[in-house]
């Protein structure tokens, strides 16, 4: 293998408290088709839910493991802030504000980034999510060959303090939305935002560990006092989609991250393959990262290692897939179970509550 460079996420890991309130949720008021019921392989009392698009395609890929008694998680140094996921158009975004809204979701915004407008909201429970529009996208204010060179300075009146709130939370879709159609289809990780004390340290890091390159350096925009940059697959030209990495500087704040439900667990990028797999683990642990054996989660396999400010990390590879054991259209019909776990079916099946 050459450059190290990935092409991207390839899923986001959550945390939630009941398996069956996460698939109303996610399924069935966001969309976002289930592809695989199966458990958590190093705790195989609990579900691990899959949900994505194109079959689980790399990128759309969001995963939850069920723990009941966890207790509340709490974003902070090292851990994720949000989740943004992506719809085409400002139209659709609106629609999406009166469904949300009119099912009992609460929503902020949307909110004009200059790069994508944001719309804010939580899931059940309180996983800080984001539905962003695809464009007008990083070049908006630098020229495409040359993101991220230079600090950039939001428009005031898209800043706190300075934008009509009123009017932002008046506006909507001007007619109910019945039922969620093709135009307001999700489609995969927009960006994902954490929360670092170093951003000069994790910039050495993500591009030296997984090839991202630095395409925005801003701040901020509900906070002005805080450093805000972005990272992805960035070739010189295009930034690919479903691999941008946001984190917002903490100083001076002693807050960390804490584990439990409402919160991610880890954040996931993409292998191509499983030698590829193999040449990225021998390159971070050149690098002086503490990194795992190769793990077989059957539908892809697994390496995990650490950021400087303790986010957990994976390099999964793209396949086998999410078909290997159903056919595309019966995605996430049936419990799902690795060949070592094959003989504790009926103890395991007991312990989980069926899924509608």
């Amino acid at each position: 293998m050459g450059d190290f460079v990935t092409s991207g996420f390839h899923h986001i890991t959550m945390v939630a408290r009941d398996a069956q309130q996460t698939v109303d949720f996610y399924r069935d008021r966001l969309g976002v088709p289930i592809v695989k019921r199966t458990v958590n392989f190093d705790d195989p009392d609990a579900y691990h839910l899959y949900f994505g698009h194109e079959s689980g395609a790399p990128g759309t890929i969001l995963t939850f493991f069920e723990w009941p008694h966890a207790s509340r998680g709490q974003f902070g140094i090292g851990g994720i802030h949000h989740l943004a996921l992506s719809v085409e158009t400002v139209e659709a975004q609106l629609m999406w504000k009166r469904w949300l809204n009119d099912a009992g979701t609460p929503t902020t915004g949307p909110y004009d980034r200059g790069w994508f407008s944001s719309l804010y909201f939580r899931d059940p429970d309180g996983q800080i999510l984001e539905i962003a529009t695809a464009g007008p996208g990083y070049s908006l204010d630098e020229p495409p060959d040359a993101l991220g060179e230079r600090e950039i300075e939001p428009a005031v009146e898209r800043t706190h303090g300075h934008r009509d709130e009123a009017a932002i939370a008046a506006l909507t879709h001007p007619e109910p939305v019945d039922a969620m159609t093709d135009a307001m289809t999700l489609t995969g990780i927009h960006h994902i935002s954490g929360i670092t004390t170093d951003l000069e340290r994790a910039n050495e890091f993500y591009s030296a560990a997984l090839g991202l390159r630095l395409v925005k350096r801003t701040v901020n925009q509900d906070d002005g006092s805080m450093r805000h940059h972005f990272w992805a697959h960035y070739d010189g030209q295009n930034v690919a989609a479903r691999s941008s990495l946001t984190l917002f500087e903490w100083l001076d704040d002693g807050k960390h991250a804490r584990g439990g439900y409402g919160q991610t667990h880890h954040i996931a990028f993409r292998a191509s393959s499983e030698d590829e797999q193999l040449a990225w683990r021998d390159h971070l642990i050149s690098l002086g990262l503490d990194v795992t054996t190769v793990q077989d989660r059957k539908y892809f396999k697994s390496i995990y290692f650490r950021a400087p400010d303790g986010l957990l990390l994976e390099i999964a590879t793209d396949s086998p897939g999410f078909t290997l054991d159903e056919d595309p259209a019966d995605l996430g019909t049936d419990l799902q179970l690795p060949a070592w776990l094959e003989d504790r079916r009926d103890e395991i099946a007991a312990r989980l509550t069926p899924l509608r």
